[in-house]
C-alpha cells in the first residue's frame, strides 16, 4: 500500500489578523486579576470565540448575563470591551459589585458623542441613527446612552420609519464594513433630499474603528494572493462575518472554522498556496495552530 501523499501546502498566516488593541487589553487585564484570584464573572462573552473563552474558563473566568448579574451580590465585575449602557453601572453599585472595566476607549469615545449629539438633535425633534447590528452588545451600550431613543440601522429597509423632514445624526458601530457605512450615508441623503430638508441638518458621523476598517483593503489584498483562504472566526462573531464575505468576495475558494478540527483535506490540492487568517476576535495562537495543522496535510 502506498503511503498517503502529502499535499505540500505553502501556508501564510496573515501578520495583522489577530485581536484587535481593546481585545488584547481586555483579555490582560482578565488574566492579571485571576492570577491572584480564583473567580471572575465576565458580563458576557469577552471575546466572540469559544476556543479562546475555554482557555480563560480554565482559568477562573465565567461568563454570565445580565439576568444573573441582577442576583451576583460582593463580587467583582469584568466589563468587556464592546461596552454597557449606564443602566449596568447603577445594578452593579446597588449589588456591591468591583467593577473592572474594560470597555475599549475607541466605544468609550462613541459613547459620549452619542449622548452629545442627542442632546443636540433632541431639541431640534430630530433623529439619532445607529448603523449596527440589533442586539449586538456593544449597540446595546450605544443605544443605552440616549435612553433607547435611537433607530438602529441594519439594512436599507429600516430607513423607511425615520422623518427625513427633521435634522438627523448617524453614529456606526465600530466593527461594521466602511462600504456598507458609506452606500448607507448616500441612500439617506437621497431621502432628505427627496423629503426637501436641509443637507445641512445631516450630521455623519464615520465611528468604524480605524484597525478595523483597514483590514477590509488589507484582507482583500492577502485574500487575492493566495489560491485557498482559511478564516478562523467564532459562529457569534459580528466581526468576522464581515471580514469573511470580504475575504470571499474577492477568492470563492475561502472557508470559515472555528477550530483546527474543522479542516477538510479536500479543499486543497497539491501545492496551494493556504492564508490562513481571522477576525478582530480571534487570538494569534489559534490561526499559529491552524496552520501548523495545515503544513501536515
Amino acid at each position: 500500500m502506498e503511503p498517503e501523499r502529502k499535499l505540500n501546502l505553502i501556508v501564510d498566516v496573515d501578520s495583522k489578523s489577530g485581536f484587535c488593541y481593546g481585545v488584547v487589553k481586555a483579555i490582560r487585564q482578565a488574566e492579571n486579576y485571576l492570577e491572584k484570584s480564583e473567580k471572575l464573572y465576565s458580563l458576557g462573552a469577552i471575546v466572540h470565540n469559544n476556543t479562546e473563552l475555554s482557555r480563560l474558563s480554565e482559568k477562573g473566568m465565567e461568563v454570565i448575563d445580565h439576568k444573573s448579574m441582577e442576583n451576583l451580590k460582593d463580587s467583582v465585575l469584568f466589563i468587556r470591551a464592546h461596552g454597557e449602557p449606564p443602566s449596568t453601572y447603577s445594578t452593579a453599585e446597588q449589588n456591591n459589585l468591583k467593577i473592572i472595566d474594560c470597555t475599549c476607549p475607541v466605544v468609550l469615545k462613541l459613547q459620549q458623542r452619542i449622548k452629545e449629539s442627542y442632546k443636540t438633535l433632541s431639541e431640534r425633534g430630530g433623529t439619532l441613527l445607529i448603523f449596527g447590528n440589533r442586539g449586538h452588545a456593544e449597540v446595546n451600550g450605544l443605544v443605552g446612552q440616549v435612553n433607547g431613543d435611537a433607530v438602529v440601522i441594519e439594512k436599507m429597509a429600516d430607513l423607511d420609519v425615520v422623518n427625513f423632514s427633521k435634522p438627523i445624526a448617524i453614529f456606526s458601530q465600530t466593527t461594521k464594513d466602511p462600504s456598507e457605512y458609506s452606500a448607507l450615508v448616500s441612500e439617506i441623503k437621497m431621502r432628505i433630499a427627496k423629503a426637501g430638508g436641509p443637507l445641512e441638518d445631516f450630521n455623519s458621523n464615520n465611528t468604524i474603528c480605524r484597525q478595523v476598517s483597514s483590514r477590509h483593503p488589507h484582507l482583500k489584498l492577502f485574500a487575492a494572493e493566495h489560491t485557498v483562504v482559511i478564516f478562523v472566526s467564532g459562529k457569534e462573531s459580528s466581526n468576522g462575518k464581515v471580514l469573511f464575505e470580504t475575504c470571499k468576495s474577492v477568492n470563492e475558494r475561502c472557508h470559515k472554522i472555528e477550530k483546527a478540527d474543522e479542516i477538510s483535506s479536500e479543499w486543497f490540492s497539491f501545492g496551494d498556496k493556504v492564508g490562513v487568517c481571522g477576525a478582530t476576535s480571534t487570538p494569534m495562537w489559534l490561526l499559529e495552530e491552524i496552520a501548523a495543522k495545515l503544513r501536515q496535510l
